[in-house]
């Protein structure tokens, strides 16, 4: 995902004890599922607007963002105090909210904009649940999310990860010949602000909204290098942004190599088309890199796997009560009849885990790499106004990959562990050949 994804107090960041990368979170990461349509109800005042469901384009969805609400619900006019008191909006809370109104507008000194009070108290909610993978998305934000699931957008071009114990937020991948390359932002930066807003510890995805904007205007990222423990401020133009989520080529002795970045709507049929391409050319091996890949649309990965293996379950979802849903199964039809790696590393997240678990669980092929993120939670997402403009994400199920193996907190060991050279990480374009990882996984895959 591009340019997915506050220093405390007022002093210079400290970097010591940080993380390793392994534990680097890129993207958002959002795995989304496709389950039975639910219903939320926020409420603010007296009223409570009816929050209807968003999924994936998973086959198993039971509605789409086109088709109508199923329904909303409301506070009765003669529902009684007592009744609401059981509920996290009740009426002393509705009440200290209009007094803190009032409060504002009879006495705040500063101005103030009603729709922003509103989106930071959303935020707030949502926000208290300390669940790194919730957030409430305004119209702007949500716009941008999703976007980010087509695969052309207008920004810099770089990929970004976060920290998970510190918030740190790093450039994990400018990509070549855009706007990110170009202003020679590196892997690893660490991202400070974005036009002087302080970003560690912001959610992901409103960093995201901060660095994207109209075409041809200008955005100002204040970065710092570890390796010249130096700051920096890069202005860099926003443009028209089209990545393929999927490159391929053919390396030696008819080794194919296909590299998946993330699993947008469009990954499938790349993949699968870049698969059949370089088995005409007489592919004997295969090696799918899902280096910094931090997940995307869980129908997206089921198609893939579907193709490749052998009968089985890929991914089923357990919510709160223990009930079982969204199975995803492939059929007997496999494709994958040659030897295959998959080249992980901590950036490697969500429906990527998906995917490189179940290599690894049928038994079809080896790891290779660091051991992956770690997120074995799966989000949903609902809107939060009949207009559709603002919606939540929450994290509302485990889910389990072949094997009945949740991998949440863990990540995927890899069968052969190689860490990237240091060397190798600082590098914008890593040619093949200094690619430490990828001569593993050529060394690996030649083996099996």
């Amino acid at each position: 995902m591009e340019d997915n994804f506050n220093w405390q107090g007022g002093g210079q960041p400290i970097y010591e004890n940080r993380p390793s990368p392994k534990k680097d979170r890129f993207g958002i990461g959002v795995l989304t599922g496709a389950l039975c349509t639910l219903a939320v109800v926020l409420a603010l005042g007296a009223a409570a607007a009816g929050a209807f469901l968003m999924t994936g384009a998973g086959r198993s969805a039971k509605s789409s963002p086109n088709e109508e609400p199923e329904g909303s619900s409301q506070l009765e006019a003669d529902q009684q105090p007592e009744e609401l008191e059981e509920n996290l909006l009740n009426v002393d809370l509705i009440s200290q909210t209009s007094m803190i109104s009032s409060y504002l507008e009879e006495n705040y000194l500063y101005e103030f904009d009603e729709e922003d009070l509103r989106a930071g108290m959303l935020k707030g909610l949502i926000d208290s649940l300390e669940d790194p993978y919730s957030q409430y998305f305004d119209e702007e934000e949500l716009a941008s999310f999703q976007d980010s699931t087509e695969g052309e957008y207008v920004g810099i071009g770089a990929a970004v990860t976060q920290e998970r114990s510190s918030g740190i937020v790093r450039i994990s991948r400018p990509y070549e010949g855009t706007p990110s390359a170009e202003a020679g932002l590196l892997p690893g930066d660490v991202l400070v602000s974005v036009n002087d807003t302080e970003v560690t510890g912001m959610d992901l995805n409103q960093v995201v909204s901060l660095i994207k904007g109209e075409e041809g205007t200008k955005v100002t990222l204040k970065i710092y290098r570890e390796t010249e423990e130096a700051y920096s401020d890069v202005q860099v133009e926003r443009r028209k942004v089209e990545i393929p989520t999927v490159n391929s080529e053919m390396l030696e002795e008819n080794i194919g190599y296909i590299q998946v970045t993330s699993f947008d709507r469009v990954t499938s049929d790349q993949f699968i088309n870049a698969y059949k391409n370089l088995k005409n050319q007489g592919m004997e091996r295969v090696i799918v890199d899902l280096r910094d890949n931090g997940g995307g649309l869980v129908d997206v990965v089921e198609e893939m796997l579907d193709y490749l293996l052998p009968e089985g379950v890929i991914f089923y979802a357990k919510d709160k009560n223990g009930n079982k849903s969204s199975e995803y199964t492939s059929d007997a039809d496999a494709a994958l009849d040659i030897p295959m790696v998959v080249l992980v590393n901590g950036n490697t997240a969500s429906a990527a885990e998906v995917f490189s678990g179940n290599i690894q669980e049928f038994g079809v092929g080896k790891i290779v790499g660091t051991t992956t993120y770690g997120k074995g939670v799966m989000q949903q997402m609902f809107y939060t106004n009949a207009q559709r403009t603002a919606a939540i994400k929450i994290t509302v199920a485990d889910y389990y990959i072949h094997s009945d193996k949740n991998i949440n907190g863990s990540g995927i060991t890899p069968d052969v562990e190689e860490e990237l050279s240091q060397e190798a990480a600082q590098m914008v374009v890593l040619p093949k050949e200094q690619d430490n990882q990828l001569q593993k996984a050529i060394e690996v895959v030649k083996g099996i």
